[in-house]
């Protein structure tokens, strides 16, 4: 007796046949992941530029607060000087926190 083999391959599932709790589950993690990459490619770079316009913002108040103190009005050549000499204090404080992160200090 030979049997007949058939070449036929099992029917692959369909949408209708997964369980409803997995459909469920996937349609989250769909969404989920399509927010991930709008907020990587799209509000990123928006939301770092807004960062950056901040914190310039920030330095020129402080700057103008600092060089104010001392009677150094901005748009005076001492107010450059004393914002320039600002700029190397936050840089050098900069190297020093950077250092500390990386187990040098």
């Amino acid at each position: 007796m030979t049997e007949a083999r058939s070449n036929a391959r099992p029917p692959s599932p369909t949408a209708s046949d997964l369980p409803r709790p997995a459909l469920a589950a996937a349609l989250v993690l769909a969404v989920v992941a399509a927010l991930g990459l709008h907020t990587l490619f799209v509000s990123g770079p928006a939301m770092r530029e807004a960062a950056g316009a901040e914190l310039v913002r920030l330095i020129a108040d402080e700057d103008r607060d600092v060089c104010g103190q001392f009677g150094m009005r901005p748009g005076t050549a001492q107010f450059t000087a004393c914002s320039g000499e600002l700029a190397i204090v936050r840089q050098k404080q900069s190297d020093r926190d950077h250092a500390a992160a990386a187990g040098i200090l």
